[in-house]
C-alpha cells in the first residue's frame, strides 16, 4: 500500500510572507500563538523538542524523508505553488531537486488558489494577495518548463511512465482540458506516456457535470469528503438552516457536531466512521485518511476542530482503511492527511505530546495488514 502523505512548504521565510504577515513570518508564526479555546482543547500544539525547523535548510528535508520511510510512508505529495509564472514556496523542492542523496518518492498538488488574507481578517472581502490565473499556451509552456526536470527526476512518482501531478480545484481553471491537453501532450514530445492527472477536492469530484475525462484520478480528500457525507446526510433528514443542524447534531449525537461560542467541534470517530462507510462512485477513487483537523491557530474562533484524536484511534481507523482501500476500491494507494499541516493540525511528525506515537501507529496498522512498503 503505497501512503502518500500531503506536505506543506510554507516553513521558511520568503520575501512575500515578509511583506504580508511580519519580517520572519512561516507556518510556526501561527503556531506559536495558538492557544486553547475550551477546557480539553489540546493547543498550542509543540513540535518534539521545539523542533521549528526551516526548510531553507535541505538537511531538515532529508531528516522528514528519512523518518517518513522508517515509518512506511510511500512518499510525499508537495503543495506547488504556481500563479501563471510566479511562484511561492518553491525554494525548499528546488532544494530537494538539487540533493540526490534524498532517497524518497514525492509528487506535487498545484495548490491553484487566489491567495487572501480571509484566515486573518473579519471582512466578507478579503484582500486578495495573489491572484491565480491559468494564460494560453505560453504560460502552459513555462509552467511545463519548470515541471520538467522534477518529472524526469527517478524519485517523481509516476505511473506507467506517467508523472503524477495533481490538481487542487480543478473546477477553477479556465479551458481546463485544453490546458491538461496541452500539458499531456508535451510530456509525451518529451519522452513520457503522458501526464496521470489526479483532482483533490470534492467541489470536482463530487459535481456530476464535471468532465473528468482527462483525470485518472480523484482523490478523496479526508477530512473534507467525510464532514460533507455528514452535512449532507443531515439535509436529506430536515431542511433548516446551518445553524439548524448545528442545533441538531449537538442535541441528538452529542459531540458529533456541537459549537463553542462560533467554533465548530466534531467528533473525531464520528468522522471516521464516514470515511469507512464511504463506497467509490467510480473507478477513479482513490481512498484518503486523516490524522487530526484543528485550524484555530490559523482561524482562532471562527475555526473548526476535530476532537477526540489520538494514536491509539489513528491505528485502528487507517488498518480499517487500508483494507478498504483494496476490498473496496481496488486500489493500491491512500493519500493521507497530511505530513506537516500544524496549523490545521495534521501532521504525522512527532510532537511533544504524543511523541512518534502516530508514526508508530501507521507503520503498525501497514504491518498488521500485511501492506508494509519495503
Amino acid at each position: 500500500m503505497k501512503i502518500i502523505a500531503f506536505y506543506l512548504p510554507q516553513y521558511h521565510r520568503t520575501k512575500e510572507n515578509d511583506e504580508w504577515w511580519g519580517e520572519g513570518f512561516t507556518e510556526w508564526s501561527n503556531m506559536k500563538q495558538a492557544k486553547g479555546l475550551y477546557e480539553d482543547h489540546y493547543q498550542p500544539r509543540i513540535p518534539l523538542k521545539q523542533n521549528y525547523y526551516d526548510l531553507a535548510d535541505v538537511s531538515n528535508m532529508k531528516w522528514q524523508a528519512n523518518m517518513a520511510q522508517k515509518y512506511g510512508i510511500y512518499g510525499f505529495c508537495v503543495y506547488h505553488y504556481w500563479f501563471e509564472g510566479k511562484q511561492l514556496l518553491q525554494k525548499p523542492m528546488e532544494n530537494y531537486l538539487e540533493d540526490k542523496s534524498i532517497d524518497f518518492p514525492y509528487c506535487f498538488c498545484w495548490a491553484n488558489e487566489t491567495w487572501t488574507n480571509a484566515w486573518a481578517t473579519d471582512s466578507k472581502n478579503p484582500k486578495v494577495l495573489m491572484k491565480q490565473t491559468y494564460g494560453k499556451e505560453d504560460s502552459w509552456e513555462k509552467h511545463f518548463q519548470y515541471l520538467l526536470p522534477f518529472f524526469k527526476d527517478d524519485r517523481y512518482i509516476k505511473n506507467n511512465n506517467k508523472p503524477l501531478f495533481v490538481i487542487y480545484r480543478p473546477e477553477q481553471i479556465d479551458n481546463l482540458n485544453e490546458m491538461l491537453d496541452y500539458l499531456n501532450k508535451r510530456a509525451s514530445e518529451n519522452g513520457f506516456d503522458g501526464i496521470e492527472f489526479a483532482s483533490q477536492q470534492k467541489d470536482f469530484c463530487l459535481n456530476k457535470n464535471s468532465d473528468d475525462s482527462r483525470f485518472s484520478y480523484k482523490i478523496e480528500y479526508q477530512p473534507d469528503f467525510a464532514q460533507y457525507d455528514i452535512q449532507s446526510k443531515l439535509r436529506r433528514r430536515i431542511d433548516k438552516t446551518k445553524e439548524w443542524i448545528l442545533l441538531f447534531l449537538q442535541k441528538n449525537t452529542g459531540r458529533s457536531i456541537r459549537k463553542v461560542k462560533n467554533l465548530t467541534v466534531i467528533d473525531y470517530d464520528k468522522v471516521w466512521h464516514a470515511i469507512l462507510d464511504r463506497k467509490p462512485e467510480d473507478e477513479k477513487r482513490i481512498p484518503g485518511a486523516f490524522v487530526d483537523w484543528d485550524n484555530t491557530p490559523r482561524y482562532g474562533k471562527k475555526g473548526k476542530v476535530i476532537q477526540g484524536a489520538s494514536p491509539k484511534k489513528f491505528y485502528k481507523y487507517m488498518k480499517q482503511q487500508i483494507k478498504h482501500a483494496r476490498e473496496d476500491y481496488k486500489k493500491d494507494m491512500i493519500f493521507v492527511f497530511a505530513w506537516n499541516e500544524w496549523a490545521e493540525g495534521g501532521y504525522l511528525e512527532p510532537d511533544e505530546k504524543f511523541g512518534y506515537g502516530y508514526l508508530k501507529a501507521l507503520r503498525q496498522a501497514l504491518e498488521d495488514t500485511d501492506e508494509l512498503n519495503r
